[in-house]
């Protein structure tokens, strides 16, 4: 039996088009269990299995705010860019609302170096410093500032590997989703049917090209990871 609480997250679900999956001939061999039927050539998922899936993957992200652990948040598709920057503003965590940089995971320290030198420059911009340069010299650090910004700007706040590494579309964020299980970190991904499912910890099979299911699943994440947080008793 279906109780009113857990209709109701389905009928949210449904509302923003979470349901709806690829053409049958493009879907992947693990996302089969969680596919419900077909209309219009269109795979539909079952909402209650997701629904299932996606309690799983608020309660891990619950342990991870609990933690005080970070949660790294990643999308480069522009369905769900804006979504992801915006509900990482909102938990205070780090993104990747773009490009993924090769060695983000698997080569930190390397990583960690240019995001200080990003940092450094800022400062020496903010300081005044930059008027020891020359004109020319000036423009190549302002090019140098913006390039390092839209490449690392998301994960200044990233000091050590996160606790947990939230994708959108795993297939396309391949390289990120193999990098956090080369180094050992959890991955919760939002997945359509042409994923292969078996690579994420805790799959959320959903529509993943769909702005609104995107930010809808993106902000049950963040609410379970404030709210643990919040809700962590303070050591006196």
């Amino acid at each position: 039996m279906v109780t009113k609480d857990k209709k109701s997250m389905i009928d949210s679900m449904f509302q923003v088009g979470a349901h709806f999956a690829m053409n049958k001939a493009r879907r992947h061999p693990s996302a089969k269990p969680f596919v419900f039927g077909i209309k219009n050539n269109i795979e539909i998922f079952d909402l209650e299995k997701t629904e299932i899936a996606l309690e799983k993957a608020k309660k891990f992200m619950a342990g991870i705010g609990a933690a005080g652990k970070q949660a790294l948040f990643v999308a480069g598709k522009s369905e769900a860019i804006l979504a992801v920057k915006a509900v990482a503003t909102r938990t205070g965590q780090p993104v990747v609302g773009g490009r993924w940089i090769g060695g983000t995971l698997t080569n930190f320290t390397q990583i960690r170096k240019r995001v200080e030198k990003y940092e450094n420059r800022l400062k020496e911009k903010e300081k005044g410093e930059l008027t020891k340069y020359t004109k020319k010299e000036r423009l190549l650090i302002d090019r140098e500032i913006t390039k390092l910004e839209l490449l690392f700007g998301g994960i200044v706040s990233m000091k050590e590997k996160p606790g947990v590494l939230i994708v959108v579309d795993p297939k396309r964020e391949f390289t990120a989703v193999e990098e956090a299980r080369q180094v050992g970190i959890p991955v919760i991904a939002i997945a359509s049917s042409d994923c292969n499912l078996a690579l994420v910890d805790y799959v959320i099979p959903a529509n993943d090209s769909s702005a609104s299911s995107v930010a809808f699943f993106l902000d049950e994440l963040a609410r379970a990871y404030i709210e643990a947080k919040l809700s962590k008793p303070e050591i006196k």
